[in-house]
C-alpha cells in the first residue's frame, strides 16, 4: 500500500497542486487547512509523512510541529516544512522546530515527487533501522 501523506497547507491552490501532484504519483493524501484539524486528523490516523505550512492562521505550522515532536504517537513522523516566507535563517528555524526537511513555494513541481520520495525513504530506512538491528553494518 503506498504510503499516507497528511498535508497542513490554508492555501487551497497550493493544497489542490500538491495532492493531485502526489496522488498522481500514487500516494494516498489526507488535508487540513489549519493545526486544529490537523491535530483532529491525527487522532484517527497516523500519516507516513506532514508536510506542514508553516504561516497557518492561528497556531502556525513550527508550533504545530513541537507538539507533534513532543507527543510519542506522532514523535516518529517526519514533518517536511512547506513555505513561501524563504528567508534567511527560516531552514533552521524549521528544523529547530522539529521538521526533518524544508521545502519552498512556489513548490517545484518536476522535483516534488522526488523530494518527498526521498523523505519517505528516509523514514522507512530510519523505522527499519529500529526494528532490525543489523549488527553486520
Amino acid at each position: 500500500m503506498m504510503p499516507q501523506i497528511l498535508v497542513v497547507e490554508d492555501n487551497p491552490v497550493n493544497m489542490k497542486l500538491v495532492c493531485e501532484l502526489l496522488e498522481f504519483e500514487g500516494y494516498r493524501m489526507v488535508q487540513a487547512t489549519d493545526a486544529e484539524e490537523a491535530i483532529g486528523i491525527l487522532q484517527q490516523c497516523t500519516p507516513d509523512l506532514i508536510l506542514m505550512d508553516i504561516a497557518l492562521p492561528g497556531m502556525d505550522g513550527l508550533t504545530l510541529t513541537r507538539r507533534l515532536k513532543a507527543d510519542k504517537r506522532t514523535a516518529q513522523v517526519p514533518v517536511v516544512a512547506l513555505t513561501a516566507f524563504a528567508m534567511k535563517g527560516d531552514s533552521q528555524k524549521a528544523i529547530a522546530a522539529g521538521c526533518d526537511g524544508y521545502i519552498t513555494k512556489p513548490i517545484n513541481t518536476r522535483e516534488l515527487p522526488a523530494e518527498i520520495a526521498v523523505f519517505l525513504g528516509r523514514a522507512m530506512a530510519c523505522a527499519k533501522g529500529k526494528t532490525d538491528e543489523d549488527p553486520g553494518n
